[in-house]
Formats: structure tokens, C-alpha cells, sequence
């Protein structure tokens, strides 16, 4: 350093000196004399270095350069000093360790598949909004992260997206994303079942970072073990989702039901109809039965009583008190509205066939993994006795005592077991599909460094598609993937069903952290007993072949004890309806009922 200022002054008074002289001397005003001229050459240099540029004796000369170089090293340094403290406050927002001036903002902690549906669903909620905020915190450079999510969300609209740097398990970076001001906040899971014990953490950090604030909170765990420590971590103002668990029924309920999975995203998403908790002064002293009829543009499921309890598929001839809520399907939360004039049904068209007896059923489970034991059990409390689950597995006598022991905690199923390996094309063609009602296809369990299990349920389905093809013989296919890029890549048929556990999760923590009333309703959806959604033929509603409006249907299914939700359209899509789901018709909405047609409802299991 010194060097190279000793070398800049050199170059300085090279320039500055002979042009200084060059000045003076064409001067015409110049003074006569040598010495005259010599001063009027340091002042011009003086003036141009500033260093005073002074005339006199030696020590008067000496004293004003010091003075010029004390000046010019004092407005160095503060210039320095000023940069310096920019940079450091660039570099700071740089790496996302400023504080986020927020409130009532949504807050994410940690980074995982599910964040981009996360992300994509709370700024589609709060498209209406003038204004929302999520702020996201998680050990990764802000760069990548801001980049990222540009890459898989696109624009945001009028929702900022804050991204910090810091680990979510430290109560000081925490502090960052302002929980204790935050709306709501989302603690995502991790890529692995042994980094549970993470999450558990996290929720201790953040219940040290808020003091007694109490913060909303929604936590996701991948194994069941971890799932009461995190419930106590996380304190009374939380909800704790389990993958394994929430994946596994509804891949048991779809395997029976074709169809099913298309509804829940239909419901889960915020790009259609979808649930919200409304008020309804007007409907005090009516009979729920009434309720249903009254809202012409949405779809009354439920009541939130006075004291928060929440019921669904109440009786019709249960009565809404003052201070009741509605649980409704709709558009939005503020498109809701009621009628003096409920929706006239033709009671000459109602069909009064009685349910169809549940019967055996025989199901196939090609692959194996830490979900499978719970699939197992939640089709046991599902299907009719005397039904058979048969499970083709790639394993050691380790999986053949694993699928036993769930076979001992499944009593009204009968699980066999044939090892084998679904990417085999032996092993796919020895087995007799048109044996089964559904296929179920698992991918291995997803270890550090190993490569997606999509890749192998993929396999699985293009030699599926092919025996299909074939043998000519339908397959209803149930798929569990990973990745939901990897989806629209399956070879698989029209009407196969695909649950993709990150994005099932990612946007049920959407629905939640908008609704903190659907952790109880969709609790009660995925639970063994209570209410669940079902698809039911619609002659069991309407005679097959006639006209009638969804009034007609919701009536129907109102005197079976049931909430109509919508109604699924099977083979060529008739005219007028281009989807293949339809979720919350209006009740004045006509149409030819086929026998083909289901009618979505909402009904005790």
C-alpha cells in the first residue's frame, strides 16, 4: 500500500508540475521574476492537490500542507467510514440477515420440495389482497433461494417474498423473520424420517424466539415417532401434519374410489372452489336441511357452533343457533350468499334405490415402504370382511416378517405376500390383474444419496401400461410419487389416480394457515370414522336419463343423510362440461344424469 501511494504521488506531480509551470509561463499576467513565477507554480499545484497552495517562509509553507493533509485525510476517512458502513448494509441484505419490518405476514421456515406449492398457494390465496408478505428463513444463500423460487412460482403479484439466511433451529436468526408479528407460521419438513428430530427443534427455537407470544403454527413430521414430541414442542396454538400417515390414508380410500384424488386436489388448491368457514345471521333457527338449499352458489357441508366446535354432515334436522358459522365450498370466502327463496328440486326425478352392500374386494401392492404398513391398516378399517390385500415386494425374509406383522394389525383384511420385483417385467405379467379391483404402486423408500423413487415407479408403470395394452384388461391404477414433475411423465391410463405426498402436504399447510378451522375438517376427511368424501353412482340420487338440476341432487342426497358436494363425469365429456370433476355446481345447473355419473358427497363412513 505504501508503494503504490508513493508511485500515485509520483505520477500526480508529473502531470500537475509541468502543466502548472506551462500555466504560469504563457501567463501574460505572469510576475517577472524566477522566484515570483516558481510561487505562482506551487500555488497553482497547491490549489489543484490541495495542499493550500501558501507563499512565505519555510515553516509557513510546511504548516499548510500539514493543515491541506489533515483536511484531505479527515474527508478520506470519513468517506471511507460511510462506504464502509453501505457495503456492510449491502452485504447484509446480500446474505439476508436484516430484520423483516413485518406483521400479520405468513412466515416459512426451512427449505424442502414442498415450498414452491407452499408459496404458489399463499400467493394465489392472497390474490384479493392490497397487500401480504411471506418471509422465509432457511440455511441457504438468499440468491439461490430468491432464484428458485422465481424459476418454479413465477410472479408474485402484489405478495412479497422475503427470503432470509439462517438456521431455523437458532432462536437469533429466527428473530429475522419477525414470528412473534407473523400471522401464522409454517415449519416444513425435511427430505428424510431421521431429521425429524430437527423439526422438534425448530419449534423449541421458536417458541424461545417469540417469548409468550402466541403464534400460529403449522409443523409437518415424516414418521409418527416424532409427532407427539413435536405437538409438546410446538404448544397449544399448532397443528402437526404427519406425511406417512396423511399419504397413506388417502391412498387407501382412492384405491376403492377412482377418482377420489382428482377431488382433493380440486378442494385442496385455491384456483377453484375450495373450503371457508362463513357467517350466516340470516340462517338462525333453520334446519340444516333448509341451509343446503339456501345458498344458490355454494355448497354447505358443515356448522362451526358458538363455541368453536366444528361439525360436519350435521343432521337436517339439527338447527343453526345465533352465532352459528357455515362451513361452505366456494369461490371465495366472500361469494357466499343467501336466499329468502331456496332452490327448487323435482321430487318426480329422485330415485330411491337403496345403497349398494359393500362386498369383498381383492387389491394389489406392488412395491414396498415405511408407508405400505400403514396403507395396509387404513384399508383394513375400510374395506368389506373377507377382502384380500396381495402384496409383490422386492425383499429379504426381513419384509416378509414386516408385511405379516401388518397383516396381524389389519384383522378384516387378509394380506398375502409374493416376493418379486415390480420393475421386472416377469413379475408383472405372473400377476393376474383382472383378479384385482385396484393397483396400488409404491416406490422404495427415498435414502441420502439414492435416487428418486419415482424412477422406479415409473418403471413399474410403463410395464403396467403395456400388460394393459395387451391383455385389454382395465387396470384402476393408485400411485404414490415424490415429485410432482415427475406425474405428468407416468404412463398411465385415463383415470389412474397419483398422490404426490409433498404436494398433498404443501397445500394442505396452505388451507390451514388461510383457515385455521380445516386442520379440524380435513382431520376429520383422512381419520378412520366420522365423515370422509365419496363418489356414489349418481342413480342412487336422480333416475338415470332424465334432467334435473344439482338442487334436485343436493335434496336427494340430503335425505340420505348426506352433503352433495359436485358430480364426476365418466368417459366422453358431454357438451357444456369440459371437466372431468366438477366441485360446487350451481343449484339451478341442469343436466342429463347418466349411469355412468357419480355425485360427489360428503357422508358417515
Amino acid at each position: 500500500m505504501t508503494a503504490l501511494i508513493g508511485w500515485l504521488a509520483v505520477a500526480c506531480l508529473a502531470v500537475v508540475i509541468p502543466v502548472s509551470a506551462l500555466l504560469v509561463w504563457t501567463d501574460e499576467r505572469a510576475p517577472d521574476t524566477a522566484w515570483a513565477k516558481t510561487a505562482a507554480v506551487w500555488r497553482s499545484v497547491g490549489q489543484t492537490l490541495r495542499l493550500g497552495g501558501e507563499v512565505g517562509s519555510p515553516l509557513r509553507v510546511i504548516l499548510s500542507v500539514l493543515l491541506a493533509l489533515m483536511a484531505l485525510f479527515y474527508v478520506s476517512t470519513i468517506v471511507g467510514l460511510i462506504t464502509t458502513a453501505i457495503t456492510e448494509e449491502l452485504i447484509a441484505l446480500r446474505r439476508g440477515h436484516s430484520t423483516v419490518l413485518e406483521s400479520g405476514h405468513t412466515v416459512l421456515l426451512g427449505w424442502s420440495d414442498q415450498i414452491f406449492t407452499v408459496v404458489a398457494e399463499l400467493v394465489a390465496a392472497n390474490a384479493n389482497q392490497p397487500r401480504s408478505a411471506i418471509a422465509i428463513l432457511a440455511d441457504r444463500d438468499v440468491t439461490e433461494m430468491e432464484e428458485e423460487l422465481r424459476s418454479e412460482v413465477g410472479d408474485t403479484g402484489r405478495t412479497r417474498v422475503i427470503c432470509r439466511n439462517g438456521r431455523p433451529t437458532d432462536p437469533t436468526a429466527l428473530v429475522r423473520v419477525s414470528p412473534a408479528t407473523a400471522d401464522v407460521v409454517l415449519v416444513l419438513p425435511r427430505d428424510h424420517p431421521e431429521e425429524d428430530a430437527e423439526i422438534v427443534k425448530n419449534l423449541l427455537a421458536l417458541r424461545t424466539a417469540v417469548d409468550d407470544s402466541r403464534v400460529r403454527t403449522v409443523a409437518v413430521v415424516r414418521d409418527a415417532h416424532c409427532r407427539l414430541a413435536a405437538e409438546l414442542a410446538a404448544g397449544p396454538d399448532a397443528v402437526v401434519l404427519e406425511i406417512d400417515d396423511v399419504t397413506a390414508r388417502l391412498v387407501a380410500q382412492c384405491v376403492r374410489q377412482p377418482g377420489l384424488s382428482v377431488v382433493y386436489q380440486e378442494l385442496l388448491d385455491f384456483a377453484g372452489d375450495e373450503f371457508y368457514v362463513v357467517d350466516a345471521p340470516d340462517q338462525a333457527g333453520q334446519a340444516f336441511a333448509e341451509v343446503l338449499r339456501a345458498c344458490p352458489t355454494s355448497s354447505v357441508v358443515g356448522v362451526v357452533r358458538v363455541d368453536g366446535t366444528l361439525r360436519l354432515n350435521p343432521p337436517a334436522t339439527s338447527v343453526l343457533s345465533p352465532g352459528d358459522r357455515l362451513v361452505v365450498i366456494a369461490q371465495d370466502d366472500d361469494t357466499t350468499v343467501t336466499t329468502h327463496e331456496p332452490a327448487a328440486f323435482d321430487e318426480s326425478v329422485m330415485a330411491n334405490r337403496a345403497p349398494a352392500a359393500a362386498r369383498p374386494e381383492r387389491v394389489l401392492l406392488l412395491g414396498w415402504n415405511r408407508r405400505a404398513r400403514h396403507i395396509v391398516r387404513h384399508l383394513s378399517g375400510h374395506v368389506a370382511a373377507g377382502s384380500v390385500l396381495h402384496v409383490v415386494a422386492q425383499g429379504s425374509e426381513s419384509l416378509a416378517a414386516e408385511v405379516r406383522a401388518a397383516a396381524q394389525a389389519a384383522p378384516a383384511l387378509t394380506v398375502t405376500f409374493g416376493p418379486g420385483d415390480p420393475t421386472l417385467p416377469d413379475t408383472v405379467n405372473e400377476v393376474d390383474l383382472s383378479g384385482h379391483d385396484g393397483v396400488i404402486v409404491l416406490g422404495p423408500d427415498h435414502g441420502p444419496g439414492q435416487a428418486s423413487p419415482d424412477d422406479r415407479t415409473l418403471v413399474t408403470l410403463l410395464l403396467l401400461r403395456d400388460r394393459e395394452r395387451t391383455s385389454g384388461v382395465p387396470v384402476r391404477l393408485v400411485t404414490e410419487m415424490t415429485d410432482d414433475r415427475n406425474r405428468v411423465l407416468a404412463p398411465a391410463g385415463a383415470g389412474a389416480d397419483f398422490i404426490v405426498s409433498g404436494k398433498l402436504v404443501g397445500l394442505l399447510m396452505a388451507q390451514i394457515s388461510q383457515n385455521w378451522h380445516l386442520a379440524t375438517l380435513f382431520g376429520e376427511l383422512l381419520a378412520p370414522q366420522g365423515n370422509a368424501i365419496h363418489l356414489k353412482p349418481a342413480g342412487d340420487y336422480v333416475r338415470p336419463g332424465h334432467r334435473a338440476s344439482f338442487a334436485t341432487i343436493v335434496e336427494a342426497a340430503s335425505r340420505r343423510g348426506e352433503c352433495a358436494l359436485g358430480y364426476r363425469t365418466r368417459g366422453i365429456a358431454r357438451a357444456g362440461n369440459d371437466h372431468e370433476v366438477r366441485i360446487n355446481p350451481a343449484k339451478a345447473e341442469v343436466r342429463y344424469w347418466g349411469s355412468d355419473d357419480e355425485v360427489i358427497v360428503m357422508a358417515e363412513r
